[in-house]
């Protein structure tokens, strides 16, 4: 599998570049179907898509979905799915009808097979195993990807489609994609910024066999082979320049 990286001086042209390629793949896949992630960088991929894509994107072809959400209720500012009301689905035409949101809410056990059965009826599958058109992730300091932490690296091998997992230090309960799910994607995408992220994006992909001992992220490696990173320039500092 060949990674594919591109890198950005700023988070206004990693933005537009994302938009152009979700654009190419929405011409090719209708519906499209993408799960989100959370974090700081997609939240500005959300305003710059509200402000300059209301009319060029045909949002009602697109069916949303999540990564991975915290147990809260979606009115909390920790939710994922509140992140992205709050940045995106309040300021586009995007019918109720075309979002899937994690319930954080309910009894996280619970959630994880009634999202699994979700996806199962909703995303298109290949070999029992639903297939996203996009798969978008973030990365943490340290290594984390969707709610998948280091110290819980046995959830991404999980047979189950979706996992229950646990913030190490807050203990906050999530409901996240399991590897075998990311995995199975048509593609998927990092969108890390940050000096903060650039070691660990060093070790992920330029060291990742010794990195998928440590790190989850570096166990992203779908089956497609349509792997691409979005980085700005600071958490790219430390790669090889090719």
């Amino acid at each position: 599998m060949k990674t594919k990286t591109k890198i950005f001086d700023n988070l206004n042209d990693l933005n537009k570049d994302f938009t152009l390629w979700l654009k190419e793949l929405l011409s090719e896949n209708e519906p499209l179907t993408i799960a989100l992630s959370g974090g700081t960088t997609p939240k500005s991929l959300f305003d710059y898509w509200a402000k300059n894509h209301a009319e060029d994107i045909e949002w009602s072809k697109i069916k949303f979905f999540w990564s991975d959400e915290r147990c809260v209720w979606p009115d909390n500012d920790d939710s994922n799915y509140k992140i992205a009301k709050d940045h995106l689905f309040d300021h586009l035409p995007i019918s109720q009808e075309n979002i899937f949101r994690i319930r954080g809410e309910n009894d996280p056990y619970k959630e994880a097979r009634s999202y699994s059965d979700l996806l199962l009826n909703e995303v298109e599958q290949v070999n029992g195993i639903p297939q996203f058109d996009i798969i978008m992730l973030g990365m943490g300091e340290d290594g984390h990807t969707a709610s998948i932490f280091p110290h819980e690296m046995n959830l991404w091998d999980s047979s189950n489609l979706c996992v229950v997992a646990t913030h190490p230090k807050t203990r906050q309960m999530r409901v996240s994609l399991s590897g075998r799910t990311i995995n199975a994607a048509k593609n998927v995408a990092f969108l890390v910024t940050g000096a903060a992220k650039a070691k660990k994006v060093q070790a992920v992909i330029e060291d990742k066999e010794k990195a998928q001992e440590k790190y989850p992220a570096a166990k992203v490696q779908p089956t497609s082979g349509n792997l691409i990173w979005f980085l700005d320039s600071k958490a790219a500092k430390l790669l090889e320049k090719k």
